[in-house]
């Protein structure tokens, strides 16, 4: 059983389509543009590149459980959608095994971190310890120079305190950097470790939502890949690159201020990604509910319908 199902008109499922196509096109247009060009991008590619949601599908709009489109029959050409009273709806049957899985795996995973008070003062290092000990042809950015060089960088890495927690980080940390770090993160103790004041671990919240597609409403999709861009020009800001070519001035994590200012940036993203997690939360209890999201036969353009 479920509340209600919110029923849309053509007219409103496609204004809602189209906002959000106008939305995520400033992104996506210019990613492709710069595909075409051959041209990378060591702040931006990493939404399109290490998150695997292509922009054609970042574009694509999905209502997510619980609403029926009325004059959709497009969507019948889609993975995930059959016909229901009243329209085109989720088929309750493309919620396979996998994706059960998934969604119980994000549920505990995104309920643990947001049992935990954030922690902040990391101030990014991950990113250093990425090219600790490194030569010029081994960095990851290829082509875009170190501000300490990489003697300097190698010292700030040797005179912090590294804590990353994140294992998806922690993992390209180069093997000198490893044992410098206070934790060891595996896969398997991921959701004993992760916190809420981790950058990548809100930038992840837009894997998490993309990975349930097209069952995740596109909105709900859409707020999270905004927090991970915002998250990622603060993580290469504060990483040892030199990125002001591209606009980026740096968070010189390296000094006092520029740590209280990583802090406070962190504190604020911690804020931003709560409300975001928490719908993550209520979405994958919907979706482990199912097949209770049947939509009721007497549906009726512009009603919602409760059960």
């Amino acid at each position: 059983m479920h509340d209600g199902v919110t029923v849309l008109s053509a007219a409103e499922w496609r204004a809602r389509r189209d906002a959000h196509i106008a939305r995520v096109s400033p992104w996506t247009r210019e990613h492709r543009a710069r595909r075409i060009r051959g041209q990378k991008h060591p702040v931006i590619d990493f939404l399109f590149t290490y998150y695997s949601f292509r922009p054609a599908r970042l574009e694509r709009w999905h209502p997510g459980p619980d609403v029926v489109l009325t004059d959709a029959d497009e969507y019948l050409e889609w993975a995930g959608y059959t016909e229901v009273g009243g329209g085109v709806g989720l088929d309750p049957k493309a919620f396979t095994d996998a994706r059960r899985r998934t969604a119980e795996f994000v549920l505990a995973l995104l309920t643990a971190t947001a049992s935990r008070p954030p922690r902040l003062g990391c101030f990014g290092l991950h990113e250093w310890a990425m090219v600790y000990r490194t030569t010029p042809e081994e960095v990851r950015h290829t082509g875009w120079s170190l501000r300490l060089g990489h003697d300097g960088t190698d010292q700030v890495v040797e005179s912090s305190r590294i804590g990353c927690s994140h294992f998806d980080a922690f993992r390209f940390f180069t093997p000198p950097a490893r044992p410098l770090n206070a934790l060891q993160p595996t896969r398997e103790s991921q959701i004993a470790l992760e916190q809420p004041g981790c950058l990548h671990a809100n930038m992840d919240l837009f894997k998490h939502s993309y990975k349930l597609a097209p069952f995740t409403p596109s909105d709900l999709v859409a707020d999270c890949f905004e927090l991970a861009a915002d998250v990622r020009e603060l993580d290469m800001r504060a990483s040892p690159y030199d990125l002001a070519e591209l606009g980026y001035q740096p968070v010189r994590i390296e000094t006092p201020e520029g740590r209280a200012e990583y802090v406070k940036a962190q504190a604020e993203f911690a804020e931003r990604a709560a409300p975001l997690r928490r719908a993550l939360v209520r979405l994958c209890e919907r979706l482990l509910r199912l097949p209770d999201m049947s939509i009721p036969p007497l549906a009726q353009t512009g009603n919602t319908l409760s059960t």
